[in-house]
């Protein structure tokens, strides 16, 4: 009775007031409302009401309507049909794609040229059938935007030089991927990400919950190598889910988060509380893990940081000055404290002058999984070699992802594991000093707004 006077009030109401209501439902309640009365089914259909669902879930525009040749109400139908499924996810990972096309047009312009069309859903699930496990509904998605890259270098997902160490990540296509879909002991049920062809490196994403992992999340496997089992492998993680991995790694490029040196994304990160600035010289420091070249079993864990000297362009010419010796204070989360100090930076002797930028890398190992580092460089004017001051290195951390071990260690570390801290001597490593260095309502029916459109299930 109760239902049958409201139906009769909302059918009393003048139009624009119910259209004005009907502005903020979502798609969902839209179609329920069609099925309340003739009248509200027919308000259902209200064109204007149809472009913010279009705006709002497949980010489309009034050009692409018109290319269409459609109604609004019309071209929804046709994206739901298609990508109905994915509509939590679809404007996401759309936005995201989006900038980072527009970020790479501008900043790494032949990459654009890598990137591959999106698939099928009718190749999705023959991958699916292929590999026996099925695909996440936010790595589908993506994969129905782009279907990765080709296999070229750079790659999409970040590179790294050091000395005579390179790895640059390939956004896999789903093809390839699955070709890579491994059933291996230690690793079953996990499909690759991302590969690079100078270390062979991938992340995984997992399909099934196994052997210490968590469904869907991604990683770095690690082999123990303290362990006789060569299955027992060890995680370093790098996102709960494909969403979450892909998305922070676009927001992180086009922030300008990771730096882009040579054309290519560089995965350095930069806390922007690390400045330091003394007198005229400001002194900034990036940082990086660098998985493949760290292990759990036995715990070794490999970092490369990035610092930037500037002297800023008011200094005047008098102030001009280089750079003769540094000195660090390293201090691991278990509270050990060493001491270096030597000449230069990676074996250099930058002398410093108004605007000009210097910048370098250099790399240390720890055997605890967070440790800091501080200091300071020592130069000297060139107008007065007697003239010496310290410049103070901004205090800067370096944590290494959350790491995981399997569910079963076949056996404890074969022998005790002294830990190693590099020199810091910096000789030999990468530098690149021009300065210009990532409701289940499920059977929704939109037949009852118009037509016999077949139900989609979200």
């Amino acid at each position: 009775m109760a239902a049958a006077f409201m139906e009769l009030r909302m059918d009393q109401l003048p139009t624009d007031p119910l259209l004005h209501i009907l502005s903020y439902l979502d798609f969902r309640d839209l179609m329920h409302c069609s099925f309340v009365s003739r009248r509200l089914n027919e308000l259902s259909k209200h064109n204007p009401l149809w472009k913010s669902q279009c705006c709002k879930h497949w980010l489309l525009t009034d050009d692409d309507r018109l290319q269409s040749g459609v109604s609004w109400f019309c071209l929804f139908k046709q994206y739901y049909t298609d990508l109905g499924r994915y509509i939590q996810y679809y404007a996401v990972l759309k936005r995201a794609w989006e900038q980072l096309k527009s970020f790479l047009q501008q900043r790494c312009p032949r990459m654009i040229a890598s990137l591959k069309e999106g698939t099928t859903e009718v190749e999705l699930n023959d991958i699916e059938a292929q590999i026996g496990c099925k695909l996440p509904d936010d790595y589908r998605c993506s994969y129905r935007i782009h279907n990765g890259q080709k296999l070229v270098i750079p790659g999409l997902m970040g590179s790294m030089s050091l000395s005579n160490h390179y790895r640059s990540e390939v956004l896999l296509d789903v093809e390839t991927a699955a070709g890579g879909f491994q059933q291996r002991k230690g690793m079953r049920r996990c499909l690759p990400l991302t590969f690079c062809f100078h270390t062979g490196l991938s992340q995984y994403m997992a399909l099934e919950p196994a052997e210490g992992r968590q469904m869907f999340e991604s990683f770095y496997p690690c082999p123990d190598q303290t362990a006789q089992d060569p299955s027992a492998i060890d995680m370093f993680i790098t996102g709960s889910c494909f969403l979450e991995w892909f998305t922070t790694y676009v927001h992180n490029v086009v922030t300008g988060e990771y730096p882009i040196i040579r054309d290519q994304i560089f995965r350095y990160v930069h806390d922007k509380s690390c400045v330091a600035t003394t007198g005229d010289i400001t002194i900034s420091v990036s940082t990086s893990f660098l998985p493949e070249l760290s292990s759990v079993h036995p715990p070794h864990f490999f970092f490369t940081y990035r610092i930037r000297i500037e002297m800023s362009s008011s200094a005047s010419p008098e102030a001009a000055c280089q750079l003769d010796s540094r000195y660090w204070k390293i201090t691991t989360s278990d509270g050990n404290v060493e001491e270096v100090q030597g000449p230069g930076v990676v074996g250099e002797f930058p002398v410093m002058t108004p605007g000009k930028v210097h910048e370098y890398a250099s790399c240390t190992t720890f055997s605890t999984s967070s440790e800091y580092m501080e200091g300071h460089y020592t130069f000297h004017r060139l107008a007065s070699k007697e003239e010496v001051f310290h410049v103070a290195i901004p205090r800067f951390h370096m944590v290494c992802p959350p790491f995981r071990e399997p569910v079963v260690r076949t056996q404890k570390a074969l022998a005790s594991y002294t830990p190693r801290f590099d020199d810091h001597d910096d000789d030999g490593e990468y530098c690149d000093g021009d300065g210009d260095d990532f409701d289940d309502l499920r059977g929704i029916n939109m037949a009852a707004l118009e037509g016999a459109w077949c139900p989609r299930h979200i």
